[in-house]
């Protein structure tokens, strides 16, 4: 199993980002399958879905977020307008704290991902509102912190890279 990079972005208003790194952990799986719905619910994530990425720049504010690829490629850009570019492919995995902005940018026609959520936790879609910026942004920094890595389960880079992180 692959160990996880960080990504740390800056507040980018209106989308907040976070003092949380995104997590992206790449070739998780490699070969015809990638088993993420049976990983991540394993790890105790839930409300699983399985789709591709909104082509406008979003986020949650009430909710932590894996994307686990099982098929194709895409660009996305995290942390807003001007954020960074990453590739993620089938096989990879990211994990996006609350708050964190993200798009498509350019996909394989064959992309999709399974998404997930740390159990209790239900994503809500924010697309920038500047007048409710301040208090999304207290919101998404007040999310609580998953029991386990969706990827490692328990330990696993969560506990390495966001218990150590003060909000």
């Amino acid at each position: 199993m692959s160990k996880a990079s960080t990504l740390y972005l800056q507040e980018q208003p209106p989308f907040p980002n976070s003092t949380l790194p995104v997590l992206m952990y790449e070739q998780v799986y490699t070969g015809a399958n990638a088993p993420f719905a049976r990983l991540f619910e394993q790890n105790g994530w839930t409300g699983l879905w399985v789709n591709g990425v909104y082509s406008f720049h979003h986020y949650h504010a009430a909710a932590h977020e894996v994307l686990g690829c099982i098929a194709g490629w895409a660009h996305l850009t995290l942390g807003g307008p001007g954020g960074t570019l990453v590739l993620i492919q089938k096989g990879d995995a990211v994990l996006l704290p609350a708050g964190i902005g993200h798009q498509l940018i350019k996909a394989s026609p064959d992309f999709q991902v399974v998404g997930a959520y740390p159990k209790g936790q239900f994503p809500d879609l924010q697309r920038g509102d500047t007048q409710a910026y301040e208090r999304l942004k207290a919101e998404a920094a007040l999310v609580r912190l998953p029991d386990t890595d969706p990827v490692m389960g328990a330990g696993g880079a969560v506990a390495a890279h966001w218990q150590q992180t003060t909000i």
